[in-house]
């Protein structure tokens, strides 16, 4: 449901606090200070709103901006068992591929997310620095609305940093000269970000479902799932029976949450918050600002046009491309082998294109093969026409294909493998795992052990950010991610990997900051 696409400003500097900018919808536009000081600036209802819209505005600059590609599944995927890299070459966004084969290093990481999610961070921290100032201008119920959301938020981007870089600086009010913090061990960073979490849980103010016009804000549900996700990654199981019922929550909440009856139709632009989207970050092609030019600004998002064939002939939805489709991400045969031929995810998840390709130029019935083209493609994000019909200018980044971030599949799931981890109801755990199974078509379980649920994982989430994780916090990456019959991976996964090289204009710029022993 497409009625309401951002909740987020458009055409934002990361260093800047506010700039004028317009959207659609109204609650979103916003007046430039003009030089008014900030604390006088800050103490209306109206201004301490934009400060919030102000700090989402970062979860939507990823997958291009600041200088580097870094859409959230494939900096996850790449370094997985799922996918390829693809692209013209192996130089071809050279981080992802030395990320994939475990080589990465500071010249080659993901430098830019480092920028966005702390853009997002300094964001929230001056949301919540301003929100006394307007106290007596502010309901009882915005305030603590505001407050709650910014807080999450910065769960948010912290829990980014915290999966790839592990050992960061962390601070919860923003800093001044010399503009340095203290760099906690992944495990002190997990223990305030977990803490802050249950304080925002715990305060019962935010919905577990905000309505239509507000989609993609920080909800109860978000944060549950937040909530499971790190306590699972951290393996921390004196977390895992609160997770569990958080989970449940969702699960049994039948008035807002529930599994779509099929699968593909998650992923059309009907499926765009559906009963099943927990949260999702928001892209639009109508009324784009957002270009080559102008990268933060808001509009569509560029993956369709990464994770496609390269000079697309026309057909199946897509119209005739003259040279976009940069065949990144391509789907390993394994993994289109992985489902059985009844599985319904199968054609929801691999958009098959085989014998469609070509070495040579591309004509009217081929593509152009790009590097470790297999054919197979990603079918949950793959372009249509119609996704980015209304898209102004620079169609090509302006897609409106919403990332589902979190699903109610997942907390399915998540319930499953918390209930058997805890000793709970292995029956229960069963028709958990069956559910999914049920929805795609497959055979019902007799009964479920951890490693069914890891695996039910698998083929649920191909493309959606999960897996890699997966491996990790269950110990099978170092037995997974290792070399491959056709010489792409050459290198195995090590334990020092789980947390990647910090950006070299980092380390220069604090020279206390240590380098993760990559």
């Amino acid at each position: 449901m497409k009625t309401m696409k951002y909740i987020a400003l458009g055409v934002m500097a990361a260093s800047m606090t506010l700039a004028t900018t317009s959207c659609s919808d109204n609650f979103l536009e916003v007046e430039n200070p003009s030089g008014e000081p900030l604390e006088e600036y800050y103490t209306t209802d109206e201004h301490i709103n934009e400060a919030l819209n102000a700090a989402y505005d970062p979860i939507h600059w990823p997958d291009w901006g600041l200088g580097q590609y870094n859409a959230l599944n494939i900096d996850a995927e790449i370094m997985g068992d799922d996918f390829w890299v693809g692209g013209s070459d192996k130089n071809d966004n050279q981080q992802w591929h030395m990320l994939f084969n475990f080589e990465a290093n500071a010249s080659h990481t993901l430098s830019s997310l480092w920028t966005v999610d702390y853009s997002g961070i300094k964001r929230c921290n001056d949301l919540l620095k301003y929100i006394p100032w307007a106290s007596g201008n502010l309901t009882a119920e915005n305030k603590a609305s505001y407050e709650m959301q910014g807080r999450a938020l910065r769960v948010y981007f912290y829990n980014n940093l915290w999966h790839y870089f592990g050992n960061i600086p962390f601070y919860l009010e923003n800093l001044s000269t010399p503009y340095t913090a203290p760099q906690l061990k992944a495990d002190e960073v997990y223990n305030n970000l977990i803490t802050e979490l249950e304080a925002v849980i715990d305060s019962k103010v935010l919905p577990m479902r905000w309505d239509d016009k507000n989609s993609g804000r920080m909800s109860q549900a978000m944060c549950y799932m937040m909530y499971a996700e790190m306590v699972m990654y951290q393996n921390d199981k004196t977390r895992y029976p609160k997770a569990l019922q958080y989970m449940q929550e969702i699960i049994n909440d039948k008035s807002e949450y529930g599994l779509m009856d099929n699968f593909a139709d998650i992923w059309k632009e009907s499926g765009e918050w559906c009963k099943e989207s927990i949260w999702e970050i928001n892209y639009e092609d109508g009324n784009n600002e957002r270009g080559w030019n102008s990268p933060l600004a808001i509009g569509g998002t560029i993956l369709p046009t990464l994770i496609s064939p390269n000079a697309w002939p026309g057909g199946d939805g897509w119209v005739k491309q003259a040279s976009d489709g940069w065949g990144f991400l391509p789907v390993r045969q394994e993994t289109y082998d992985l489902y059985s031929d009844n599985d319904t995810r199968r054609a929801a998840t691999c958009w098959d294109c085989r014998g469609m390709g070509t070495d040579g130029d591309a004509d009217d019935t081929h593509y152009h093969k790009r590097y470790q083209d297999t054919g197979l493609w990603l079918a949950k994000y793959r372009p249509f026409t119609e996704n980015n019909a209304d898209a102004g200018f620079d169609t090509n980044l302006n897609y409106n294909n919403n990332y589902r971030f979190y699903r109610v599949a997942e907390a399915y799931l998540n319930a499953a493998e918390l209930l058997l981890e805890t000793g709970g109801d292995a029956n229960l755990a069963k028709d958990y795992v069956n559910a999914i199974r049920n929805r795609a078509g497959v055979a019902q379980k007799t009964s479920v052990t951890v490693d069914d649920v890891i695996e039910e994982r698998h083929l649920e989430f191909v493309g959606e950010g999960k897996r890699y994780f997966d491996l990790v916090r269950t110990g099978k990456a170092a037995s997974v991610l290792t070399p491959d019959k056709y010489g792409y991976r050459t290198n195995s996964w090590t334990e020092s990997k789980k947390y990647i090289p910090i950006a070299q204009a980092e380390l220069d710029s604090d020279p206390a900051l240590v380098q993760n022993n990559y």
